[in-house]
């Protein structure tokens, strides 16, 4: 049987219909035989589903999805597992010891529970010049330098750490390498750049300021909306992430910032941005993508 799950720099991609890339694996009595990255090669559901179908894929696993995608996967016999986040290699472990479960179609809301914008679309607070995948890839979108590994299929190890030496992530305590396309802006702007002349076996120690990281702190993706506007924020707490809507209908993470008796703040910021950051970066494969 194989997985596929929305993928982007380890993570679960949020947007089902923008995804670049899904990382596919084969499965078999409950244990996971091998992955692979593959590009998305169309966009739109109905591209993405008929993709998925050629694939063999039996199961996606996603974050947000619209009505009309999950009607284009069941009708090619694909089981749908949205609202899932985080690791994807975990996720796909969830769902494997039966923990993971579908929330449906969710693209307005924050998995399984009823928190949409209604017509509050990003460019009305400001943050219209920024496409949702930046605020969840934190400019990836940009890619990294020409090198000799650029357009080829690498496999690295990395350890990630703030400077006061906390980490914030490891692919080594997940036992698995990441696994990316050199220079196709699946990763940040420093990391791709560092591994694009990076020899097999080779370790290095790179220092990414916020420009080469999830960029700057950006005030205008910061906004303040009349809680009655917002249907379910009652519910909502300060510190929660949920899925607000651009006016185009597409989701975007935000988390709240602020709360009142009236009004609510989100910030569409990345978690990471205007944080410099720490890498140790081996190289274990370059293939042929």
């Amino acid at each position: 049987m194989k997985i596929a799950v929305t993928y982007e720099n380890g993570e679960i991609f949020q947007h089902f219909g923008h995804t670049e890339t899904f990382k596919v694996y084969e499965v078999e009595d409950g244990r996971i035989l091998g992955s692979e990255i593959i590009g998305s090669n169309g966009s739109g559901h109905g591209a993405l589903a008929k993709l998925l179908n050629e694939q063999g894929i039996a199961v996606l696993i996603c974050g947000g999805i619209g009505g009309g995608a999950q009607a284009a996967l069941e009708e090619r016999g694909i089981e749908l597992c949205a609202g899932a986040e985080g690791d994807a290699d975990q996720a796909v472990a969830a769902y494997l010891r039966g923990e993971l479960h579908n929330t449906g179609a969710n693209c307005d809301h924050h998995h399984g529970e009823d928190h949409s914008c209604g017509d509050h679309g990003c460019g009305e607070h400001g943050c219209g010049d920024h496409d949702c995948g930046e605020h969840d890839c934190g400019q990836g979108c940009h890619g990294g330098k020409q090198g000799k590994n650029s357009g080829k299929r690498v496999r690295t190890h990395y350890r990630g750490t703030f400077n006061d030496g906390t980490q914030f992530d490891s692919s080594y305590d997940r036992g698995e390498p990441l696994e990316f396309i050199c220079g196709a802006g699946q990763m940040i702007p420093g990391f791709d750049a560092a591994v694009a002349d990076m020899d097999v076996g080779q370790i290095i120690d790179v220092h990414l300021s916020p420009a080469e990281a999830y960029g700057e702190v950006n005030p205008d993706a910061i906004f303040t909306v009349e809680i009655a506007r917002v249907p379910g924020a009652e519910s909502v707490f300060v510190g929660q992430q949920v899925y607000l809507q651009d006016s185009y209908g597409r989701p975007f993470p935000v988390k709240i910032a602020a709360k009142d008796d009236s009004t609510i703040t989100f910030d569409a910021n990345h978690e990471m941005a205007g944080k410099e950051l720490n890498f140790r970066i081996e190289l274990v494969e370059v293939a042929e993508a």
